[in-house]
């Protein structure tokens, strides 16, 4: 193990106690490595570079393509500050995550935090084990449904029912998922993102060397304002704002990817890079897109914005990702819960039957689960708005300022200037997360409301772009 020294949160500064801090952690760590050595399948075996590949797969994906509508909403100055705010605000309260994961080295997985955060409390761990279930179905259903919205696409919405083709996405998924370490899955993790950074800068340069939008309507040229355009309703401009909050917020696997690193301590590194990548790659796609397309001809997602050649061939860049992501929020999930069957049993790390038959029925089990959620709830942008809003706020914000009052308790809190406005600012982002839970989810109720419009669901009728 490194031999680089950190100061933890919520302990004495001297360095005698830092040490000896530092020393019990490393001591966890080490003993589960030396316990999984004999052991047929091993969990914590991801270096900063493979957590960093999962970390990139995880936020360079399909949510990105949100970011031109937004910013069509909100107006390209105000959707730029708002991209640049919430990336700055995940990063500081993944960091916060860090550090407790740190002072915490048993900790397996989000719901381990939900219960130490409340005293112990097995009632709030349930709730956090239930809204962390509900979270990732949610994603895996977004990626039932984007994954029978590119092949209606790519097929003209001829070639089947869409959902048959709701179907096969999941069933395709279902398969990737089940590798049961997560390390086993970076690589791929690393195609995907890669593959959709391909999308997106080929969506930016198709939209700028295409004559017109796709839709466009002769002497109607696109429009793009600096600020929210007159009329602008609270649903919509919430329903932007938290598309954004959506693709940045991912801080609910993060405690799933540390504890299965070798070192980490190394963590920060993976983080930087994903975080200096999202801002580039977000902001430009944002403003890019939106400064071709305009407002009159964006869609959720952007490659609806161009003509059918040039959008078939970006977004199939896409279907990498469409695979691997919702596979890999199935795979957390089907870990929190066979760890929770099998803590102290062989079908744990051994290949046994009982064990890969359960993890397999596992993993169908929450594909099943999206395809029906996929089907209740068929809409893109509206999707993402409700998952922002349920979950975002508790795992995005809430839960993370705790953390930090947790790390410094007491008259720890208020000593000196520089803590007491940090303790502050921690009070704002619970606050803010209470907002993002309530306002949220009024605003989302009220898009779907106003999209469905007599729409059915389980519906035939071609979702393609």
């Amino acid at each position: 193990m490194s031999s680089e020294k950190v100061d933890l949160p919520g302990k004495p500064s001297s360095f005698e106690s830092a040490s000896e801090l530092e020393s019990d952690s490393e001591k966890v760590i080490v003993a589960q490595i030396v316990q999984e050595s004999d052991h047929e399948i091993k969990y914590r075996t991801c270096s900063w570079q493979k957590t960093a590949a999962l970390l990139f797969s995880e936020y360079i994906c399909l949510a990105i393509m949100s970011f031109p509508w937004s910013f069509s909403v909100l107006g390209m100055a105000p959707g730029i500050v708002v991209a640049i705010a919430v990336a700055a605000s995940v990063q500081y309260t993944s960091l916060i995550l860090w550090r407790y994961c740190l002072k915490h080295p048993e900790i397996r997985d989000v719901c381990d935090i939900g219960r130490q955060l409340f005293g112990g409390s097995q009632i709030a761990y349930n709730i956090t084990a239930a809204f962390f279930i509900l979270n990732n179905t949610f994603i895996q259903a977004l990626h039932c449904l984007v994954g029978a919205k590119l092949l209606n696409t790519l097929t003209n919405g001829t070639a089947a029912c869409t959902v048959v083709w709701s179907v096969v996405t999941a069933v395709v998924c279902f398969f990737v998922s089940l590798p049961r370490p997560l390390s086993q899955m970076s690589h791929l993790g690393t195609f995907s993102a890669v593959t959709m950074g391909i999308a997106v800068l080929l969506a930016i340069i198709f939209a700028g060397i295409q004559d017109h939008p796709f839709g466009y309507k002769e002497g109607i040229e696109p429009l793009v304002t600096r600020l929210p355009v007159a009329g602008t309703t609270y649903v919509a401009g919430m329903s932007a704002f938290l598309n954004i909050t959506y693709t940045f917020v991912g801080q609910i696997t993060l405690p799933s990817f540390i504890a299965e690193m070798k070192n980490p301590k190394e963590f920060p590194k993976a983080l930087w890079a994903v975080t200096i990548a999202e801002i580039v790659v977000f902001t430009l796609c944002g403003a890019l897109m939106y400064h071709f397309v305009g407002n009159q001809y964006i869609t959720a997602p952007a490659f609806g914005s161009l003509q059918p050649v040039y959008k078939k061939i970006a977004f199939s860049f896409a279907i990498p990702t469409i695979i691997f992501l919702g596979s890999l929020y199935s795979s957390v999930s089907a870990r929190f819960v066979f760890f929770r069957l099998f803590k102290d049993s062989k079908h744990r790390h051994s290949n046994t039957f009982v064990g890969w038959a359960t993890w397999t029925g596992i993993v169908a089990v929450t594909w099943i689960l999206a395809f029906i959620i996929a089907e209740v709830i068929p809409f893109f942008s509206d999707m993402l708005s409700l998952m922002s809003s349920l979950f975002d706020g508790w795992f995005g914000f809430v839960f993370w300022g705790m953390a930090y009052l947790t790390l410094y308790p007491g008259a720890k809190r208020w000593a000196g200037p520089w803590r007491s406005a940090e303790t502050l600012l921690n009070y704002a982002i619970i606050i803010f997360g209470f907002y993002i839970l309530i306002a949220g989810c009024y605003a989302s109720i009220k898009s779907i409301i106003i999209d469905f419009n007599g729409q059915k669901v389980f519906s035939c009728v071609s979702n393609g772009l």
